[in-house]
């Protein structure tokens, strides 16, 4: 089985079930690159499933991922609402029929 980050409690819950993790921590350089693999997993099993519950794994990584790298959380929303006054949002849900960009 290849290596996958998972939630801190799941190794103890593996255990309560009868099983024998194999388990190590990530150091930070390396559990920043764990973290956006999970971010990419968890938003490919949104894309295929749909599931609210899929969005929650994605929000506890990115938060996770924004505490490791010391993000300010009052930029990140400057930026986020910068871009927004400049490019707006997804709101109204255009979709772009051809190639041609802006």
């Amino acid at each position: 089985m290849k290596e996958k980050l998972v939630r801190d409690k799941v190794p103890e819950l593996i255990r309560e079930n009868g099983g024998n993790p194999k388990v190590r921590i990530a150091g930070p350089d390396e559990l920043d690159v764990l973290l956006r693999e999970k971010i990419v997993e968890e938003a490919k099993e949104f894309l295929f499933s749909g599931d609210t519950e899929e969005l929650v794994d994605i929000q506890e990584a990115i938060d996770t991922l924004l505490k490791l790298r010391k993000a300010d959380p009052a930029f990140l929303e400057l930026q986020r609402h910068t871009k927004l006054l400049a490019r707006g949002g997804f709101t109204e849900g255009y979709v772009l029929t051809d190639d041609d960009e802006e």
